[in-house]
């Protein structure tokens, strides 16, 4: 262990449960670094405001910090600068802090879905497909331009704010050519027609239970993937999986980001390996003990 001291944090609401503390200080461990991961949730700080504690968190030397539900698209204009993947989508879940205060915020969850879905159900999957998007906010931005990446061809979106999912498709048709992306006419009917289908809204998440797929539509010849890893079983995965339908859950997205925002922290690139080993031993003792 060397004399390298960092600080760590995640903003955000219903955290607690969060398994990012566990991956970063193993990560130290694994660095040498003596560091400390701390957990900022909005919904256990009454009073606590978004530009509050990004002023605090820089006032008190933290490298970065990881950004979350239902901050990832409000912190943007209160960066100093942003990334060119964090620019065009419009949604930020890592922080980088300079020691003079200067912010630069990044998204690694268009990294960490794209690496997890093709780990985990493979890019033949998405290549040249169809799939349907629930959730237009910052996850599902980040999943819309994933998506893309892998090839998929074209992608329907579903948001409880239609502006909202209006501008994203928009977004992607600008950077992906006009007619790859639109907004969902009807969710059952678009999955039906679709070979895939994520879930990037907040619902299924411990705190807010309950499944926005409507099961009739999905198949066993579907995949379906969500963001949400707490719990790692979401009611979405589960009904899918009974239907025999390819599932993949949100963890692998939970340690692919990480891997990319450590670096960003700290310059280290940690072991994506040695990661996924500390999510499955915070997994189990977080869900043994629940």
């Amino acid at each position: 262990m060397n004399d390298r001291r960092a600080l760590l944090g995640l903003l955000g609401g219903n955290i607690m449960k969060s398994l990012a503390p566990a991956l970063h200080v193993d990560a130290f461990a694994a660095a040498g670094i003596h560091g400390h991961y701390h957990l900022m949730d909005v919904e256990q700080l009454p009073g606590r405001t978004l530009d509050s504690l990004l002023a605090a968190v820089k006032t008190a030397g933290f490298l970065g910090v990881n950004v979350t539900f239902p901050f990832k698209q409000a912190i943007v204009p209160m960066l100093d600068a942003l990334s060119p993947e964090a620019r065009q989508i419009g949604a930020v879940n890592t922080v980088a802090i300079r020691p003079d205060g200067h912010t630069t915020g990044y998204n690694t969850d268009r990294s960490g879905f794209r690496l997890n879905f093709e780990h985990g159900l493979g890019r033949a999957a998405a290549e040249g497909k169809t799939a349907v998007l629930a959730g237009a906010g910052g996850a599902g931005s980040a999943v819309a331009f994933a998506l893309m990446d892998l090839g998929l061809k074209h992608l329907a979106i579903h948001d409880v704010d239609p502006a909202r999912a209006e501008a994203l498709a928009a977004t992607v048709n600008t950077h992906f050519g006009t007619g790859r992306c639109r907004v969902s006419t009807g969710l059952a009917p678009d999955i039906a027609a679709a070979n895939g289908v994520v879930n990037a809204t907040p619902i299924g998440m411990t705190g807010l239970p309950g499944n926005p797929i409507p099961m009739d539509a999905v198949r066993a010849d579907h995949w379906v993937a969500d963001v949400i890893y707490s719990p790692i079983e979401t009611e979405l995965i589960r009904d899918a999986a009974a239907k025999g339908a390819r599932v993949l859950t949100g963890g692998g997205m939970c340690v692919w980001q990480g891997v990319d925002a450590f670096r960003l922290f700290t310059g280290i690139d940690p072991d994506p390996a040695r990661m996924a080993a500390a999510f499955a031993r915070a997994l189990a003792e977080r869900d043994g003990s629940s």
